[in-house]
């Protein structure tokens, strides 16, 4: 795919994903037996209950929600960011809905995250259904062949056939020697970030440095010279 790569088809993107709820105690009594269950098969010591395991429960899109998609894309020489956020998921996500299907419903349409596979398409996916939002064609993959599916994964790409570990943005901006989006959080500290400070801004800043990120990796895989900072525009 990467042969001829028309960069200007591709919407590059990231999510910040957090718990449903902001702690185990808000949970429902049923949402609480699910995830005990789901629970007892994280634990990596006996003693680490289903309370004090919560904070991961982001990660999982039936226990989480999305609080931040940021997208960019190319228009000329131009790299431009926009970002969908905010406290009422099914809003930003319907309005990303919009984006996708008034832009990327063509043939030649891709969207590129880093995991994205394996993370980012199929949660955005799932809490799409779980709020009763219709999937833009480009998220829909039943019956689909694999040459089909309009999506790439930087981190995939990376691996050559090489499935044995994960291989992180952070890592691979290194190596590359792109300017790290790493400079203020990490993942690890959105959930708290979110439940305690609730600093939406800061949240959406960190997201939209990995997009960039995401693209600069992209045009090093190309071979292509990095993004200058002054054509990096971003979008209200």
């Amino acid at each position: 795919m990467l042969h001829n790569l028309n960069l200007s088809h591709v919407l590059f993107l990231d999510i910040e994903t957090v718990s449903a709820v902001a702690d185990y105690d808000s949970l429902t009594d049923r949402m609480k037996k699910l995830w005990d269950r789901k629970s007892g098969h994280l634990k990596t010591e006996t003693e680490v209950s289903p309370s004090a395991l919560y904070g991961r429960a982001g990660i999982y899109a039936e226990f989480g929600k999305i609080i931040c998609i940021s997208v960019g894309y190319f228009n000329g020489a131009e790299f431009r960011i926009k970002s969908y956020y905010g406290d009422d998921e099914k809003l930003l996500l319907k309005d990303f809905a919009g984006l996708l299907n008034k832009h990327y419903d063509q043939a030649e349409s891709l969207l590129c995250a880093h995991n994205g596979k394996e993370f980012d398409f199929p949660y955005i996916a799932r809490r799409m259904l779980v709020n009763g939002i219709e999937l833009p064609s480009i998220l829909q993959l039943a019956g689909k062949k694999p040459w089909e599916i309009r999506h790439i994964d930087t981190m995939e790409l990376w691996k050559f056939g090489d499935y044995k570990n994960y291989t992180s943005l952070d890592l691979l901006t290194a190596i590359f020697d792109i300017p790290t989006p790493k400079d203020d959080i990490d993942g690890s500290m959105v959930g708290t970030i979110y439940w305690v400070s609730h600093d939406l801004e800061r949240i959406k800043t960190y997201c939209q440095k990995d997009v960039l990120a995401i693209a600069q990796l992209m045009r090093r895989y190309l071979n292509q010279a990095l993004i200058k900072e002054e054509l990096v525009v971003f979008i209200d």
